[in-house]
């Protein structure tokens, strides 16, 4: 059931005073005064609801056009999402990183606390800000009250250049709108973003979510009129602009393998501060690094900046990549060449000089995993199977087509099961995946590496990145004789009789049934990767 608000009315019952609300209410359309949201009971649509029943009452709540669009930016796959940490995380991680903007989350408490704790446990150094709710609150319309209260409170130009709103699962659910939040306070500009976990299918992509937002606010900031100049000025020369988190050395890299094409490194997309956001929509072309920024090259696309896919890794990568950015930037053909003849050479060296022996499935969830197949590939590495979390877009067609061609086996929207049949098909030397993967591979006394951790802290890019994984990966894959001793140790450890702590011997009872079999899981994947 769903209740109509009169959200004007509401203020005007509130004790407050009119002067603190009148910059918010000349930037609400009139038209948007009347809002729907869904009636909840006792804490509303809590996570315990199931994504179904969260997605119809967002639907009731008139959240129709934001989950819509959600879901075309970030299409679900045959088995609805990967499991992953909450994707909120990654809209909250790119606030946090950005100097000079404050970040307010709407959601249930304990939501809230595990993504406050994990940010801080991700070295986050700044408060977040959480405006609490109940039942009442939800569904009368004053948790959006309270938001708004909250914004103006925060919204100090001396502190702040934005403050950046996220709804999680329940406010987005019961219709929380925060479209109707003033655009701007004193010069700050507010930015509320609906970030649920059964709209957004994984952290990396909520990223996007955040770093679009922010672009298209810019966008129409610079269409307006003049914006601020990067601090250290605009560059001399065409900049290409790069899309997507990564290791700090590998836009130094980029930018020393744009110079040799003439070229500058411009900011990275999400950026650090919001004057880069301007520079950012500046350059001359976008390479997506990370191919899924769905929303950010929309933005980008809207200011006439031509999108380069793939990037810069191994001899194969590099080069066409070379290719694509010379030719996007008007770049002349001889000086592509030139390039090419310059740089490849020493990143053929690199990759020869550092071999990888043996089979390796790799699976992840931060959006790299392609670009670290095409480099294990280059190393030498038998690389059966790959598996990301995040979907395919036309801008990854170029390092799948290129797996593919090696006889690499690509999964986009990669659950568990997918990475865990993969594992069984094909028995590698060396499991690289999410945390669950490398526990069943060293259950079974296969070496491991965690993806996250160990594998995309590394640099990939240029010279740097054809040596930076075969030191972890060989270090690994000559553990083998090290698990099978520990495996022949503990054999029989913690199951059957050996579990748990026993005064006696246990007896087997008499007449006692046997346990069922586990049923199979109904998607099964082994039998197509086999």
């Amino acid at each position: 059931m769903a209740v109509t608000l009169d959200i004007a009315d509401l203020r005007a019952r509130r004790d407050k005073p009119a002067s603190a609300h009148q910059s918010a209410q000349a930037s609400v359309s009139p038209s948007a005064e009347i809002v729907s949201l869904a009636s909840t009971s006792e804490d509303g649509h809590g996570c315990h609801a199931g994504k179904d029943a969260m997605r119809a009452a967002a639907n009731a709540a008139g959240m129709s056009e934001t989950l819509d669009q959600l879901a075309k930016d970030y299409p679900a796959g045959p088995h609805d999402q990967p499991q992953s940490m909450c994707p909120a995380f990654g809209s909250l991680r790119v606030g946090l990183r950005m100097r000079r903007t404050a970040t307010i989350l709407s959601g249930s408490a304990c939501c809230v606390y595990g993504l406050t704790f994990t940010s801080h446990f991700y070295g986050a150094k700044r408060t977040v800000g959480y405006v609490p709710f109940n039942s009442e609150t939800l569904v009368t319309g004053k948790l959006f009250e309270d938001i708004r209260e909250a914004v103006h409170q925060v919204a100090k130009p001396a502190d702040y250049d934005a403050v950046v709103v996220i709804n999680l699962c329940v406010p987005t659910a019961s219709g929380v709108p925060l479209r109707l939040l003033p655009k701007e306070i004193d010069g700050v500009r507010v930015i509320g973003i609906d970030v649920p976990g059964f709209g957004v299918p994984t952290h990396a992509e909520a990223k996007d979510v955040l770093a679009g937002a922010m672009l298209k606010v810019a966008r129409n900031e610079a269409e307006q009129g003049p914006v601020q100049a990067p601090c250290g000025g605009r560059a001399g020369r065409p900049t290409v602009t790069l899309l997507g988190e990564m290791f700090p050395a590998d836009p130094v890299v980029i930018g020393a393998m744009l110079d040799t094409l003439g070229l500058d490194a411009g900011p990275v997309v999400p950026t650090r501060e919001w004057r880069e956001l301007y520079a950012a929509l500046d350059g001359a072309a976008v390479a997506a690094i990370h191919p899924f920024y769905t929303a950010s090259i929309r933005e980008f696309e809207a200011a006439g900046r031509p999108i380069v896919g793939s990037a810069p890794v191994g001899h194969d990568g590099t080069a066409g990549w070379l290719d694509r950015i010379g030719e996007a930037c008007g770049v002349k053909r001889a000086t592509v060449e030139a390039a090419k003849n310059r740089l490849l050479p020493a990143i053929r060296g690199a990759l020869s000089a550092s071999p990888i022996r043996g089979r390796i499935t790799l699976s992840g969830y931060e959006g790299s995993e392609l670009l670290v197949g095409r480099l294990l590939v280059e190393s030498g590495a038998d690389l059966a199977y790959v598996g990301t979390a995040c979907p395919r877009t036309p801008h990854s067609e170029a390092d799948r087509d290129w797996l593919e061609a090696r006889g690499v086996t690509v999964r986009y929207r990669a659950s568990l099961e997918d990475d865990l049949a993969a594992f069984q098909a094909f028995r590698p030397d060396l499991a690289i995946g999410t945390t669950p993967v490398v526990q069943k591979a060293k259950e079974a006394g296969i070496p491991a590496l965690y993806f996250t951790n160990l594998i995309s802290a590394r640099p990939l890019m240029g010279v740097a990145g054809a040596g930076s994984l075969a030191q972890v990966v060989n270090a690994a894959l000559g553990n083998k004789g090290r698990f099978d001793a520990m495996r022949s140790f503990f054999t029989g450890v913690g199951q059957g009789h050996a579990a748990g702590i026993w005064e006696d011997v246990p007896k087997l009872r008499k007449n006692a049934a046997p346990a069922p079999k586990a049923k199979p899981h109904a998607h099964d994947p082994i039998g197509e990767m086999a």
